[in-house]
């Protein structure tokens, strides 16, 4: 598995992070959120979607925690230097 595709919502506290994950289990789609409450916009603004990316280009925690998802699946969050990530794999 060389590549995979994920989307992400970056927030700067664990709380918040854990305040969206309660959204997206009550219904809320992921892309909205994103949209809506993502620091990073420029994946935001396309609903949290990174695009595809390989080993090495992404922060550990943050490679680490994408490449253990199953498609569909959404991290619990996932701290790096740029904050608290929730993870959405796409393919």
């Amino acid at each position: 598995m060389d590549k995979i595709k994920c989307a992400h919502i970056l927030v700067e506290k664990q709380s918040q992070a854990l305040a969206i994950l309660e959204r997206i289990k009550a219904g809320e789609k992921f892309s909205e959120i994103a949209k809506e409450a993502s620091t990073d916009r420029g994946s935001g603004k396309r609903g949290g979607d990174l695009g595809y990316f390989g080993r090495g280009m992404m922060v550990k925690p943050f490679e680490a925690a994408a490449f253990k998802l199953s498609v569909g699946q959404i991290s619990e969050p996932v701290k790096s230097e740029f904050g608290y990530h929730i993870i959405k794999r796409l393919a």
